[in-house]
Parts: structure tokens; C-alpha cells; sequence
């Protein structure tokens, strides 16, 4: 009787624009959902425990931590068991992901789609949970006491979703002093060390070795888009990339003179061929009156549409060792209230300006993912301490969005009918 309870969280309702009649139907619906991922486990009071949590997510409460959950619907009694089910009990999360991954693919899956990376920082009190540690957390906009995943995202014409997640883990958690609290949080013995933007490339070539997401482009801001390593194995993998770049990023808009440096008369002479022509910023590009901008419509939003002046050109990066990189097009819009965003993309030179323009907006929908699941399914309210319960967690986020997207595409086809 649990599942049938109404007390869906009144977002999820508004905006999906439901009957009374529906929603008394969509009890019965998770349960449904929520069975199609039942081969994940190994007994039935698994498949019961996991649709509570579920069921917590897409609820009104304020706390959808697992022990207020489990409060909520099943008492006292259970919050051990519910807290145990995502922290240790042996079921196969990664049955269910795949299972997942090939739901959210089934309705989404476009040629034309985009795969985004992109960070999430989730603040945390104490030192015991796994890769916590006093790092810069975007949430706060400083350096704090947080816990930092990396997650990639699926978007087409269809709609948006999360596809995949990893726990980003600092570089002193694999020193020898922090070897008991890796036992403690379940972290796999066999993980070694990766920066984020090296454990962002190992989640897209997953996705392109599983193939469930055909994409032609990849969005990412300016923390990938600066590093010319992360963006030559995005392309070494056979996609576009259209990565965001701070204001400061170095180019030659034609291509330099190349020699040796001339000697200055101290030290050794130099042996290294360099560019000798002096570089500029994206910033001091966007300022040349040269430039032919033109006015257009990127995307429809909560307030109206949203409107930029865009204009691009063919240049070169600067590459972290001062070196020529790749020509590629650099991309800018100017919105309406002043802000200039840059990008660099490895499309082709026929690609079409409103190509680009499509693959701008694409770009924000991991971060609709990230609003929606933290405002709306309590992404960031969890108190696990593990790695494993940290990621099952997270899957099952996806699996509440996953449930919203299906909610909203059943009634959309509806109110068109």
C-alpha cells in the first residue's frame, strides 16, 4: 500500500501537468518501473527496500536522506536494513545500470545527440567518508570540505539524462596513511589515482565501447576544455567536441611564423622551434570590429527565449607547452545581459553556424540533470559513507529522473493526441 500513498513531490506534478485519475495511477507505475531492474537482485526484499528509496526520491519530503526515507514508509525497524541495502548488501548495481543505460537509450538515443561531462560537488562535514577532503567545491564556490563526482550526460531532441557517475578520489586517499579508511569506505583495492578530467575520458570511452548512446557531439566547460590532452582524446575517440574555454585562453587567429627564438645573449642558445608571432586571448578576439556577429535565438526558457549575438572563426590554440595546437573553430555568443562565452570545437570547416548554435544549447543539459535531481530527488541528501553506497545512490537518482523523463514524455504525447 506505500507505493499507492499521493504524496508526490508537487514540482514533479505541475510540470507533468497530471489528473487527479493519473496520479493516482502512478503508484502502480513506479512499481512497474521499478521492476524492470529486479534482475539486479538477489532477493525480493531487496526489490522492496530499493522501490521504498525510490519512492522517497519523487516524494514531497524535505529529507530524502535514506534513514528519513525509510522512517517515512517502513519505520523504525527497517532504517538499518535500508541504510545496509545501498552501503553493502551484495546486489548487482551494474546489472541494473546497464539495464538503465539501455531504457534511457530507448528513449533518447539520436545520431544527432551530444554526451556531456561535467563535474557535481556535494559539501561534507568530518573526514570519514570516501574521497572527502578540502578541495575547491563549485557548489560553494570556494575551497571547502566536500566530495566531488564526475558525471556524464545523454541529450537529444528527445530530452536529457544522466548515463553514468564516478567518485572523483584526491591523490593523498591512495598514500599509505589513508589505507584504513579505504578498507572502511569500501574502496575496490584495485583503483588507482586519476585526475578528473582523465576519469571524464574513461567514462566516455566506456560509453562509446558500450554503444548505447550514439553521439556526434561532446559538451564539457571551461575545466576540460582547457586542458588540449582531455580534448585530443575526446577527438581521438571519433567525436565532435564542443568544450567550453575561459576568457584568457590563448590563440593565433592566423597562422604564426615558426622559428627559433632569438638568442638573448645569456644562457644557452635556443634548439626548440617555437611560434614567434605573439598570441591573444579569446577576449581581445571577440573585441575586433572586424567580426560579423549575427542576432539569434539559442533556446526557449522558464523566462522567455533566450537570445545571444554569436559570431565564430577558424583559429589556433596555444597549447599548454606555448606550442601551435590544432586549428579548430572558436565559437562566442554575447547574451543579452553582457556575458561572453568562448568555445573551441574540432567540428569540420563545413559544419553549419546553426550546427554550432544546436550544439551550444545541448551543452546545458547536464546541468538541468543536476538542478533537477538536487532540487527535485535529493542527489546531493545522502549519509553513506562508502564508495559503493555513494554510487548507488547516485544510480538510483538516475533512476528517479529516468522515471520524471518517462512521465513527462507519456503525457506530453497525451495533451498532443
Amino acid at each position: 500500500m506505500m507505493m499507492q500513498e499521493t504524496d508526490w513531490h508537487p514540482h514533479i506534478l505541475e510540470e507533468a501537468g497530471l489528473s487527479e485519475e493519473a496520479i493516482e495511477q502512478l503508484g502502480e507505475e513506479l512499481v512497474a518501473f521499478h521492476d524492470r531492474f529486479s534482475d539486479a537482485f538477489q532477493r525480493s526484499e531487496q526489490q522492496r527496500l530499493g522501490e521504498v528509496i525510490l519512492k522517497g526520491m519523487l516524494s514531497d519530503a524535505g529529507n530524502k536522506t535514506t534513514e528519513a526515507v525509510a522512517l517515512r514508509y517502513l519505520g523504525e525497524k527497517k532504517v538499518r536494513s535500508s541504510q545496509l541495502f545501498l552501503s553493502k548488501a551484495k546486489w548487482d548495481e551494474n546489472t541494473m545500470q546497464e539495464n538503465y543505460q539501455q531504457e534511457l537509450a530507448r528513449l533518447l538515443a539520436d545520431e544527432q545527440g551530444m554526451l556531456c561531462v561535467d563535474g557535481s560537488d556535494f559539501p561534507k562535514k568530518g573526514k570519514h567518508s570516501a574521497g572527502v577532503a578540502r578541495q575547491y567545491c563549485g557548489r560553494l564556490g570556494k575551497v571547502e570540505n566536500c566530495q566531488s563526482g564526475l558525471f556524464v550526460s545523454y541529450a537529444s531532441t528527445h530530452g536529457y539524462g544522466l548515463v553514468d557517475r564516478q567518485l572523483y578520489m584526491p591523490e593523498k586517499w591512495f598514500d599509505d596513511d589513508y589505507a584504513k579508511r579505504r578498507k572502511r569506505c569500501r574502496v575496490p583495492e584495485d583503483l588507482q589515482f586519476q585526475t578528473k578530467n582523465e576519469i571524464a575520458l574513461d567514462l566516455l570511452r566506456k560509453q562509446k565501447e558500450a554503444g548505447h548512446f550514439p553521439a556526434q557531439w561532446i559538451g564539457c566547460d571551461a575545466a576540460f576544455g582547457a586542458d588540449g590532452k582531455f580534448l585530443q582524446g575526446v577527438h581521438a575517440l571519433g567525436y565532435t567536441y564542443f568544450a567550453d574555454i575561459r576568457c584568457n585562453q590563448q590563440v593565433w587567429i592566423e597562422e604564426p611564423e615558426v622559428g627559433l627564438p632569438p638568442y638573448k645573449g645569456r644562457g644557452r642558445r635556443p634548439t626548440k622551434v617555437q611560434p614567434l608571432t605573439a598570441s591573444m586571448s579569446v577576449a581581445e578576439v571577440a573585441q575586433d570590429p572586424s567580426l560579423h556577429w549575427q542576432k539569434v535565438t539559442l533556446a526557449q526558457g522558464a523566462k522567455g527565449s533566450i537570445n545571444a549575438q554569436v559570431t565564430r572563426l577558424r583559429v589556433s590554440p596555444k597549447n599548454q607547452n606555448g606550442l601551435l595546437g590544432e586549428e579548430c573553430w572558436l565559437y562566442m555568443r554575447v547574451f543579452e545581459d553582457g556575458t561572453i562565452k568562448y568555445a573551441f570545437s574540432n567540428a569540420s570547416e563545413n559544419c553549419t553556424m546553426a550546427e554550432m548554435n544546436r550544439a551550444a544549447t545541448m551543452r546545458w543539459s547536464i546541468e538541468q540533470c543536476f538542478n533537477e535531481c538536487k532540487s527535485e530527488l535529493g542527489m546531493d541528501q545522502y549519509e553513506m559513507r562508502s564508495y559503493v553506497g555513494w554510487h548507488r545512490h547516485m544510480l538510483y537518482v538516475f533512476l528517479a529522473h529516468l522515471f520524471l523523463l518517462q512521465i513527462r514524455m507519456t503525457f506530453k504525447k497525451k495533451q498532443q493526441s
